[in-house]
């Protein structure tokens, strides 16, 4: 566990600093995007159209079984094979853990709709939340476009740095790189479509339970993160707002990152939204707070964000060298 803990750290500060350079991934593939051929590859062998719904969810769980258990083996084999050349392969699985993670990248795509907007006006800024959000980016007025970029962020924060870390904690690779190929999974086909409502069954509800002690840790943090930028006020609002608000969300873990950064910046989130030409009525998280979100929210935000990325940081590192104390 002290290991673990230790590499967790680094590759959180690694992480942070270099994010996924680009010039890497134009010449090799991300992991992710191979966790992904493996679930399109399921997809098209195993949910067939004509296929009966009873199939399509045995299917879907079928498959999604095999593809834990081939991540789970892929992490375990990694690390056996990494712990076999000593220092060396320490050094890459804290390289390894690093993919996985995405406070940089976070930040860069949540910067790029702060920095359209104030650059490119409100097409500007509907150009670059399309990139982090499913909405319709045509239906979104500026205040949405902020809204939209906050809550993606809160949200990723708990699915993209927490979780991972979490689960790398609890089971070293096989544990993150299970979790990655689940959340991959969820994106793709969990879905409430007549496509995927039943092939993607098994793994959204098994992506629920993955992120459910992430979505609630995740909460904590932004507040932890929100006394640092903001002061200790901000933290309890944190705290109040997703203790009272976070059940208001559709998804059962959404709502803890995302009302947690609602109460910390002062301003509703959530609320009617549409998503492919459908309108989605929610409601408000935070209602209270200002609906009118600007520019300097998103920029506030980050700051939140980037300030529970240190205090995650921080707790790694405190926890493994209590770990060597005790």
């Amino acid at each position: 566990m002290t290991q673990t803990l230790f590499i967790l750290f680094f590759a959180l500060v690694l992480d942070r600093l270099i994010g996924d350079p680009d010039a890497v991934w134009r010449r090799v593939p991300h992991p992710v995007v191979l966790f992904g051929q493996a679930i399109g590859l399921m997809d098209r062998l195993f949910n067939g159209k004509r296929l009966s719904a009873e199939t399509r969810r045995f299917n879907g769980a079928a498959c999604i079984a095999v593809l834990l258990a081939a991540s789970v083996l892929l992490g375990f084999v990694m690390h056996r094979l990494l712990a076999a050349i000593g220092p060396l392969g320490l050094l890459a699985e804290v390289v390894v853990v690093a993919i996985f993670l995405a406070q940089k990248s976070l930040l860069d795509h949540v910067r790029a709709v702060s920095e359209g907007l104030k650059q490119g006006g409100l097409e500007g800024g509907r150009r670059a939340v399309s990139m982090i959000v499913g909405r319709d980016p045509a239906t979104l007025d500026e205040p949405a476009v902020c809204r939209a970029s906050i809550e993606s962020l809160a949200e990723n924060f708990s699915d993209g740095v927490v979780a991972p870390a979490f689960w790398y904690v609890l089971f070293g690779l096989p544990g993150l790189f299970a979790y990655k190929m689940l959340n991959t999974a969820d994106s793709m086909i969990g879905h409430k479509n007549a496509k995927y409502l039943e092939f993607g069954w098994a793994a959204a509800r098994l992506d629920d339970l993955a992120n459910w002690p992430a979505a609630r840790l995740s909460a904590f943090f932004i507040a932890a993160g929100a006394w640092l930028a903001k002061g200790r006020a901000s933290a309890r609002l944190a705290v109040g707002t997703a203790l009272r608000d976070a059940g208001l969300h559709r998804s059962p873990n959404s709502g803890w990152p995302e009302a947690a950064m609602a109460g910390a910046l002062g301003i509703g989130l959530a609320g009617p939204r549409i998503y492919g030409g459908q309108r989605v009525d929610e409601p408000m998280m935070n209602a209270s707070g200002r609906t009118t979100a600007t520019p300097a929210d998103m920029d506030l935000a980050l700051h939140i964000f980037s300030a529970a990325c240190a205090v995650l940081s921080v707790t790694a590192l405190v926890l493994a060298l209590c770990s060597t104390v005790f």
